[in-house]
This record gives structure tokens, C-alpha cells and sequence, in this order.
């Protein structure tokens, strides 16, 4: 599951970057776009290749989450359990959920800025708002790895609202552990529980410079 989740968010950072015309770049474009310039950003950041983890995130949250919908990742992740929730709840799992896919993958994503990365033609119609974007992964010594990203389009422009791996959909996947955990907890004990995996996982602050 983390070799995976991985695989995805490593995707993610190489294939998206905040623009302020994104919305009227085709999907398919867009990625292709900007890859280079995230994977040369995080390859020229020293802090980020000796380790710097704060400011890795601060480089997926600037440049990454504006082109993702987290509400509807996280309402396809919680499947029937979404209805149950009260707004309040809804926003905090919407947060949380959030947070826990940066904080969870941060530490992995400056490994993939030596991967390269053959985009794949789109495949739909101009008129289209809903849309697969497929890359490949290529890894040296090793079959490469398939990542499609379910992409919507909306009045801020395209959004991600699922990835694929190799035909494994991250929803997918956490749609099954939020699942159990509602059935065994509630929807209150599932957001404790992201809290706590959050809490965890905050980054550690940089260490002092030595004067």
C-alpha cells in the first residue's frame, strides 16, 4: 500500500503545477508542462535533497493541492459513509484527509525526481469534462509504472479527483479502511484516528544552526 501510495503522490508532485491560465491548458498539456519544472525544483532545492521535509511539504502544498478536489476525493473515499456526515464532520474529513496524503508520502517524493516520465495521448473529445490522464513511470531495470489520473473539469479549471496504479485506485483503496473503521468507531472515531495518524506524522523542525 505505501509502495503504491508512493508510486502516486511521486506522480503527482512530477506532474502538476500551480498556473494561473491552468484552466485553460488542456489536461493532458498541463502535465506534460510543467513536469520538468517541479522535478527540476525539487532536484536544484538542496534543503529538499539533504532531507528537509517541512519544506517539501510547503512545495506540495503550493504547487500540487490547488489542482486536486479534496471534497470529492474524500466523499468517493467514504462512499455511502458520506452521507452520514454532518457538514462540520465533512470539512474536517476533507482536512484531515488531506494532510494525511501529504504528511503520509512527503518524505518519498525527491526519489522521483530522477524518474522519467513518458505521457501518454489524450483520449477524448474537446467537449469533454471528464477525462483519464495516463503517464508512464519509467524505472530503470523494471517494467514501468502505469499512473492514470481521473481529472474533472471545473470553473477553477482541472481537477484530480482519483489516480490510478497499475489499475489500483488510491480511493479506492482508503474507501475500504474508512469503511471499517465508520463500522467500528463511527464517523467521530475516523476522524480521531486520521488526527492521530496526522499528529504522527508531522515533520520534524529543522535543527538548530550552529552559531
Amino acid at each position: 500500500m505505501k509502495t503504491i501510495l508512493s508510486v502516486i503522490l511521486g506522480g503527482l508532485v512530477a506532474g502538476f503545477l500551480a498556473s494561473a491560465q491552468a484552466q485553460e491548458v488542456p489536461p493532458d498539456v498541463l502535465v506534460k508542462n510543467v513536469t520538468t519544472e517541479v522535478v527540476d525544483l525539487i532536484t536544484k532545492d538542496k534543503e529538499i535533497r539533504t532531507g528537509n521535509r517541512a519544506k517539501l511539504i510547503q512545495v506540495i502544498e503550493g504547487k500540487v493541492l490547488p489542482h486536486f478536489n479534496f471534497s470529492s476525493m474524500t466523499a468517493l473515499a467514504m462512499g455511502q459513509n458520506w452521507n452520514k456526515a454532518t457538514p462540520e464532520q465533512k470539512k474536517r474529513l476533507v482536512d484531515e484527509f488531506k494532510t494525511l496524503l501529504v504528511r503520509t508520502y512527503a518524505s518519498a517524493l525527491a526519489a522521483y525526481s530522477e524518474q522519467r516520465f513518458d505521457f501518454r495521448p489524450l483520449r477524448a473529445r474537446p467537449t469533454d469534462t471528464d477525462v483519464i490522464v495516463n503517464v508512464r513511470v519509467i524505472q530503470s531495470g523494471a517494467q514501468p509504472v502505469p499512473i492514470d489520473y481521473s481529472m474533472e473539469k471545473t470553473a477553477a479549471g482541472w481537477k484530480v479527483y482519483d489516480v490510478m496504479v497499475g489499475g489500483v485506485s488510491l480511493v479506492a483503496n482508503y474507501r475500504t479502511e474508512f469503511n471499517s473503521t465508520v463500522r467500528d468507531v463511527g464517523i467521530e472515531g475516523l476522524i480521531r484516528n486520521l488526527q492521530a495518524k496526522n499528529r504522527s506524522l508531522e515533520p520534524a523542525p529543522p535543527p538548530a544552526e550552529k552559531k
